[in-house]
């Protein structure tokens, strides 16, 4: 079968995680390699192989060496860098979050149809095998009245913020903080499960240099309620929780779905958990390809409407919260 060939942008530890996810994908091939230090983009290569390099985003982006391109630079930087591409007719797996807000996902959508080419934002959660498992098992709980989603891991980079270092995480130029970092592990489960809440109340605490340190929001549907808690400055060890009128999904981790069963009201338990890779980013891999190869318009999973309602939904969250990026006034 025939092998994409992809570019990446970003040496950083994201993409590391996506490359050893691409390890298990026999149609997958690395060809490229984007930085903006030509030193540094040799010295990762070199751990996989690769000798062609690019420090010009253009010349790489119309270069006839790869297909498609993976995006793992910083949020802010993300629908330029999407645009560029996809005019250049390749297909492109954006790291979450999309964008900086609504706005720019819409353009990228549109240049995407425009130019017939694969948009997708990597959400690697929702095209998990347990995720799915959960999808083919909510029936059994009945009506559905919560949806509870908790992701609160301390950041190492925070530690930094303390001693007057403000890194990428903390840097709200960048399009960065809590909800756009981990936040929207909480979100985009449950927008992919019940669709667009009608509406929100979003609450944070604000660090000094503008950004979300951590936050919480309930979103309000017709019968059911969404409630989500996430944090870069305190741990959480909680498990989500989709709590239906028959009993509750239980799920160990949000952001990799890891253990999942239901607890039923009469006290009977069902395990729902499947055999997953841990190098998990296999998934969205695979989900993309497979997009490119079936000659298919887009994800079912990942659908280009959830993503733009995620948008959406952190775009009016940050609005609540008082969080501008410099990408908003533009």
């Amino acid at each position: 079968m025939n092998k994409i060939r992809f570019g990446v942008i970003g040496t950083n530890n994201i993409t590391q995680w996506f490359l050893n996810g691409s390890k298990n994908c026999d149609r997958f091939s690395l060809t490229a390699i984007y930085s903006r230090s030509k030193e540094k983009a040799l010295e990762f290569g070199d751990k996989y192989g690769v000798t062609t390099v690019f420090t010009d985003l253009e010349e790489m982006a119309k270069s006839h060496l790869i297909d498609a391109v993976y995006i793992a630079s910083p949020n802010a930087l993300h629908c330029e860098q999407t645009i560029l591409f996809l005019n250049n007719n390749k297909h492109v797996l954006c790291e979450k979050a999309f964008a900086s807000n609504a706005k720019e996902v819409n353009i990228m959508i549109e240049v995407a149809k425009n130019n017939n080419v694969i948009l997708m934002e990597a959400m690697k959660t929702t095209v998990l095998p347990n995720f799915k498992a959960i999808k083919n098992n909510i029936h059994k709980i009945g009506k559905v009245r919560k949806y509870f989603s908790s992701y609160c891991q301390y950041s190492s980079r925070y530690d930094k913020y303390k001693e007057g270092i403000i890194l990428n995480a903390f840097n709200p130029k960048l399009s960065n903080g809590a909800l756009m970092d981990i936040g929207v592990y909480t979100i985009h489960p449950m927008v992919n499960l019940f669709g667009k809440p009608n509406s929100l109340k979003a609450s944070s605490v604000m660090l000094d240099s503008g950004i979300d340190g951590e936050g919480s929001i309930i979103f309000k549907y017709d019968e059911l309620e969404g409630v989500v808690m996430y944090s870069k400055i305190s741990n959480s060890y909680l498990p989500s929780e989709i709590q239906g009128e028959n009993g509750s999904i239980i799920i160990d981790n949000i952001h990799n779905f890891q253990n999942v069963k239901i607890v039923f009201r009469d006290g009977r338990e069902e395990e729902l958990s499947i055999e997953q890779l841990d190098d998990d980013m296999y998934y969205e891999i695979e989900e993309f390809i497979n997009i490119i190869q079936e000659k298919k318009e887009e994800s079912q999973t990942n659908t280009l409407n959830n993503s733009k309602i995620v948008a959406e939904l952190m775009e009016e969250t940050r609005k609540q919260i008082g969080l501008v990026f410099p990408a908003d006034l533009k």
